[in-house]
């Protein structure tokens, strides 16, 4: 039988000769090797000649008449085209932690608050502490080891121990999609390493806080949380005003001008036992409205309880952010708004102002009499802008 230049059906069924025989031009480096074997029949089995990060690979594709020579040709096809996209055919088509990390952000976008930061923000630590290591290894081949090295290096875990706990949240999700898919059993970034990870890192004496770039995506999972809808308005007020949580929770209505767009706290609400105005923010605003809105009934607290008209108990947040796993304090959202501030130009004596702070120097509080109400009225509405990309107003 004369060798073909082009394989065909009748060709690859007929073919009794040993040999090997190419697909020719265009083939992808397709062949089909026939040989005798032991039981003296002929066995014909598909093989695909590659160059994989320009290094010579053959690939077996399975035999005939198991896999005829179209199915032959549609894989090997396939196979080049992974190859021209930098991946490995040889792979099975498990993704790199990069991959898998697309995908995880696709299945997870429709949850998230249109306008939110949380895409956002996933990247972002993805791109600055986890893709320098493991973004190119396939799902399957990532160890304990290499999550352990993410959150080593530079001293992450603890230096940035808020962070590292990010990171190391995301990289489990990562990592449960794809033992969900199959791609492997266990979950590398679980408690197998938290045996193994340095459990006092510098000295922390300040309240849990988060870094202000994930205030937004806190809020988001309060606000797509299960949680009673009044509890919700109260955390979100909390963060917005930056406020004491208690000063927020014990607020009253008669406390509020709407109109005027301020809140006064009196004296005896307050940690410094003066009065304190707060300018509220669109997001402020827009708050108190959904709140009374919620109640449909005049009440004395702001933000009432479950018993009637009474507040929330001192408790009330925590339960909420424990139960969500956002690793903060209501305490701390100060920190981070503090942290903004400083990172954003705001300047100390407004910032100091904003949080309701003592000046402690007795020649510059001489000359603190104002509360700089108006400047801190513009720092409120850009912390807003900020942690809840709100529009209204």
């Amino acid at each position: 039988m004369k060798r073909p230049k082009k394989l065909s059906a009748a060709f690859v069924k007929t073919v009794t000769r040993p040999g090997r025989y190419g697909d020719g031009r265009g083939g992808h480096g397709l062949s089909m090797l026939v040989k005798p074997t032991t039981t003296g029949r002929l066995s014909k089995t598909w093989s695909q000649r590659l160059r994989v990060h320009d290094q010579p690979v053959n690939m077996g594709l399975g035999s005939y008449p198991l896999v005829t020579l179209a199915e032959a040709r549609k894989q090997a096809l396939e196979n080049r085209r992974e190859v021209i996209q930098g991946r490995d055919p040889r792979a099975g088509g498990i993704p790199t932690f990069a991959e898998a990390v697309e995908r995880v952000i696709a299945m997870h976008r429709g949850t998230w608050r249109p306008g939110g930061r949380s895409e956002e923000i996933w990247r972002g630590s993805m791109r600055q502490y986890v893709f320098p290591r493991i973004g190119s290894k396939r799902v399957n081949k990532i160890t304990t080891a290499d999550v352990m090295g993410v959150l080593l290096t530079d001293d992450l875990w603890n230096q940035k121990r808020h962070t590292a706990q990010r990171v190391r949240q995301r990289i489990g999700a990562v990592m449960k999609w794809a033992v969900a898919q199959g791609y492997r059993e266990d979950n590398p970034a679980g408690d197998a390493i938290s045996a193994a990870l340095p459990r006092n890192g510098h000295r922390v004496t300040h309240q849990k806080a988060l870094p202000h770039g994930e205030v937004a995506a806190a809020l988001e999972a309060v606000r797509s949380s299960t949680a009673r809808p009044m509890v919700k308005l109260l955390f979100e007020m909390v963060v917005l005003t930056a406020c004491r949580s208690g000063e927020v929770r014990l607020s009253r209505w008669s406390e509020v001008d709407l109109k005027e767009r301020l809140w006064t706290i009196p004296g005896e609400r307050t940690k410094t036992g003066r009065e304190h105005r707060v300018p509220l923010s669109s997001g402020a605003l827009s708050v108190l409205k959904e709140a009374k809105a919620a109640v449909g009934r005049r009440t004395t607290f702001v933000f009432p309880g479950t018993q009637g008209d009474k507040p929330f108990s001192a408790k009330a947040l925590s339960r909420l952010v424990r139960r969500l796993e956002i690793e903060a304090v209501p305490h701390g959202f100060r920190s981070s708004f503090r942290d903004w501030c400083s990172e954003t130009g705001v300047s100390r004596e407004v910032a100091e102002a904003c949080l309701a702070h003592i000046v402690k120097n007795k020649v510059e509080a001489a000359y603190a009499r104002s509360d700089l109400l108006e400047r801190r009225r513009e720092v409120a509405q850009a912390w807003s802008d900020y942690v809840a990309r709100d529009g209204d107003g």
